[in-house]
C-alpha cells in the first residue's frame, strides 16, 4: 500500500493498552518525504536509546506530529478501546495539517475528518506508523516515569504499568492507587479484596 504523491498522509499508533495503570496514549504523524528517516520500526522492537534517537528526528524532518492521550477516568468510564479511539482522534485533530487519509494500526479506526484505514501490523510495515508507534510509546514511557516519582511503591519506572508479576505483587500490597485502571480485571480484584 503506497501514498500517492500527492497525498497527504498521516500515520496513527497507540501505546499502553494493556497496562494495568496510567494513560493510553496516542500519536499521529506525517513524515516528509524529501526527509526520510532510516531505521523506523514498530517501537517494540527498539531499545529505549534507539527510540530516544528516533524520536529527535521525526521532531525535526516531519512535516507535522502531534501527541495525545486519553485518562484513566476515560479509559474507566468508556473502555479502553473507546479510551484508545479518543486520543487518536486526539493526536489526529492535534497535527496543524489536515491529512488527506490516515493509516491506523490494528483492525479499527477511529471517527476522523478524513478517510482512514485500519492496518494490522502496520507499524512493521509502514514507516509513518511506525513514527507514530515511536511518539506513542516514548511518550507515555516519560509519563510512567513522572508517575513513578509520586508512586514509587508500584516501580512504575521498571514495568511502566503493565502485569508483570512485580507490579502485581506490589499492588496486592499497597492497593490500588488514583491511576490504577479500576476498569481492569486485577485492579476490580484488589478493590474487592481490600
Amino acid at each position: 500500500m503506497r501514498a500517492a504523491a500527492s497525498l497527504v498522509v498521516c500515520g496513527v499508533d497507540e501505546a499502553g493498552r494493556g497496562p494495568l495503570a496510567g494513560p493510553v496514549y496516542a500519536a499521529a504523524v506525517i513524515l516528509d518525504p524529501g526527509k526520510p528517516i532510516d531505521g523506523l520500526r514498530d517501537s517494540k522492537l527498539l531499545s529505549a536509546s534507539r527510540r530516544e534517537r528516533l524520536l529527535e528526528l521525526i521532531e525535526e524532518r516531519a512535516i507535522a506530529f502531534a501527541v495525545a492521550h486519553a485518562t484513566v477516568a476515560e479509559i474507566d468510564g468508556h473502555n479502553i478501546l473507546q479510551a484508545t479511539m479518543i486520543a487518536m482522534q486526539r493526536a489526529v485533530q492535534s497535527l496543524g495539517v489536515a491529512p488527506d487519509e490516515a493509516w491506523i494500526d490494528g483492525n479499527r479506526c477511529p471517527r476522523l475528518a478524513c478517510r482512514s484505514r485500519a492496518i494490522v501490523g502496520g507499524d512493521r510495515s509502514h514507516p509513518v506508523i511506525s513514527a507514530a508507534s515511536i511518539l506513542a510509546k516514548t511518550a507515555r514511557d516519560a509519563e510512567m516515569l513522572r508517575l513513578h516519582e509520586r508512586f514509587p511503591q508500584y516501580r512504575f519506572d521498571r514495568h511502566k504499568g503493565y502485569p508483570t508479576a512485580e507490579h502485581l505483587e506490589l499492588l496486592a500490597r499497597h492497593g490500588a492507587s488514583e491511576i490504577h485502571r479500576r476498569s481492569f480485571s486485577p485492579v476490580r480484584r484488589v478493590l474487592a479484596s481490600a
